[in-house]
C-alpha cells in the first residue's frame, strides 16, 4: 500500500495495531499462566478481556473508514512478545519472574499507547469524531493498565523481601 494521504497512513497504522492486538490475545494467557502472584495473574486475565474488546473497537474504526479489517504484521509487537516469551522460559525465583513479566507487559503497554495516540491524532485531523472516540477509549484503557501494572509492581511484587 502506497502512503499518499493521512488516511492511507491511518489505515496502515490500524492494520499494524490490529495485528498487535491479535498477537496479544495469544500471548496474554501464557503470561497469566506463568505469573505466580494471584493479583498479577488476574491482571493479565482482565487485560485479555480488554484486548479482545480492543480488537472489536478497531474493527469498528475500520468500518468508519469504509475498510475491511486487515492485519499487517506488527514486527514491534512480535519482538516485544518474543522478549516476554524469554521471560516465561527463564529459570527464576517466582517473585523475580513476576517482576520481569510486569516489565515485559509494560513495554507492550507503552508501545500500544504510542500507536493508539498516533492513530487517534490522525483520525482527529481527518475529522472522524466517532473513530477518535473509539481510539481514545482504548488509549485510556492502555494507560490504566500501565498504571495498574506499576502499582502492582510497587505494592505487591517488588516489596517482597529478597532472599539475598
Amino acid at each position: 500500500m502506497k502512503l499518499e494521504t493521512l488516511q492511507d497512513l491511518l489505515i496502515d497504522e490500524l492494520e499494524d495495531i490490529y495485528d498487535a492486538e491479535q498477537q496479544l490475545v495469544v500471548a496474554l494467557p501464557k503470561m497469566a499462566k506463568t505469573a505466580t502472584s494471584p493479583e498479577l495473574k488476574k491482571s493479565f486475565e482482565m487485560h485479555l478481556e480488554q484486548t479482545e474488546g480492543h480488537v472489536k473497537r478497531l474493527e469498528q474504526v475500520f468500518k468508519i473508514f469504509g475498510e475491511e479489517p486487515e492485519r499487517k504484521t506488527c514486527k514491534a509487537m512480535k519482538g516485544l512478545i518474543a522478549e516476554g516469551a524469554e521471560v516465561i522460559k527463564e529459570d527464576a525465583d517466582p517473585e523475580v519472574k513476576d517482576a520481569a513479566l510486569i516489565s515485559a507487559a509494560q513495554r507492550v503497554e507503552h508501545y500500544e499507547m504510542v500507536a493508539y495516540g498516533s492513530a487517534r491524532t490522525y483520525a482527529e485531523e481527518l475529522g472522524k469524531t466517532e473513530a477518535v472516540e473509539l481510539l481514545e477509549e482504548t488509549l485510556k484503557e492502555e494507560k490504566q493498565t500501565d498504571s495498574k501494572l506499576t502499582k502492582l509492581a510497587v505494592t505487591v511484587i517488588n516489596l517482597k523481601p529478597s532472599k539475598n
